[in-house]
């Protein structure tokens, strides 16, 4: 039976031919003094390295970024300005889109597409994880008004076209949060600013439409798709959310017709057995995955 040869672990350095002369036989590993081979073998490995090194010190050529579009914020090639309103709608709601630093250079994004539709002094969108009224003074402003609504589900949470019927005070602002549900819910807790605002939430039993990221369940919208809905109620105004999802439906269409493959909720996933990866062996984890199999809001 031959010997196993050791696998080499990724990240190792190469061990590069040195020629007939690094061939060894047993009896050719021992030179008269003793150790010459141990010597020869040194060497060999500060070559090795030496080599190794002269490799990352070759130039690296940065990647090219392909020119964008200055409206859509999209690839000029497949620039989705033509599905864009002509000129800016007519709202008179502000919007601040708080966002998560690791959405901002992801490719398939909906924030720039929104904000391609909307005023600019009407759409603001802020980046960071931690807000506080030192270093935002006027986010802090803005929380602290009582007109002011942050849209983010929850038990507390009102329902939106309930909640203006009743209130005395018509909302002008509305706050929402952009990320994955996890960036979301670490960006709410743990900044008191957004415990300010009422907090309401969309009554929709309508799925997504952006098929082309997973979402955890099949009521979870995107970014662009609450800003269409929630703007749509505060303006009394449909036309608003059709014409806020006509560029993310042109997104996805584009996608799907390149390859890409439409993507089901976890939830739906789940509970139809087609999950691809093993359940998670952390309670916690698990908790939350029995909760989308029964549909219950976490």
């Amino acid at each position: 039976m031959e010997p196993q040869k050791q696998a080499r672990i990724p990240g190792d350095p190469v061990a590069w031919p040195r020629g007939p002369s690094s061939s060894q036989t047993p009896d050719d590993e021992e030179g008269p003094e003793g150790n010459t081979a141990p010597a020869a073998a040194f060497l060999g490995a500060e070559a090795d390295d030496a080599c190794a090194d002269a490799l990352w010190e070759l130039p690296v050529e940065p990647a090219e970024r392909r020119p964008e579009c200055s409206r859509c914020s999209r690839p000029q090639k497949v620039c989705l300005c033509p599905f864009l309103p002509l000129h800016p709608l007519h709202i008179s709601t502000h919007l601040y889109i708080i966002q998560h630093p690791a959405e901002e250079n992801k490719v398939l994004r909906t924030v720039p597409l929104l904000a391609a539709c909307l005023p600019q002094d009407k759409c603001k969108v802020k980046i960071g994880r931690r807000f506080s009224e030192e270093r935002d003074p006027e986010l802090s402003t803005v929380c602290r008004k009582s007109d002011t609504l942050i849209l983010y589900p929850g038990a507390e949470a009102a329902n939106l076209e309930e909640f203006i019927l009743d209130s005395p005070i018509y909302p002008s602002t509305i706050i929402i949060i952009d990320g994955t549900w996890s960036q979301a819910k670490d960006i709410f807790y743990k900044n008191s600013l957004f415990r300010l605002p009422k907090q309401v939430q969309l009554k929709t039993s309508v799925s997504s439409q952006y098929v082309i990221r997973t979402q955890p369940t099949n009521r979870c919208l995107s970014t662009l798709e609450c800003a269409a809905a929630a703007l749509s109620i505060l303006e009394k105004n449909d036309y608003i959310q059709e014409t806020l999802l006509r560029p993310l439906q042109a997104l996805c269409s584009f996608q799907l017709q390149h390859g890409a493959q439409i993507r089901l909720s976890k939830e739906h996933l789940l509970k139809n057995g087609l999950y691809p990866k093993p359940m998670p062996k952390n309670k916690r984890k698990l908790r939350k995955m029995e909760l989308l199999m029964n549909s219950v809001k976490i």
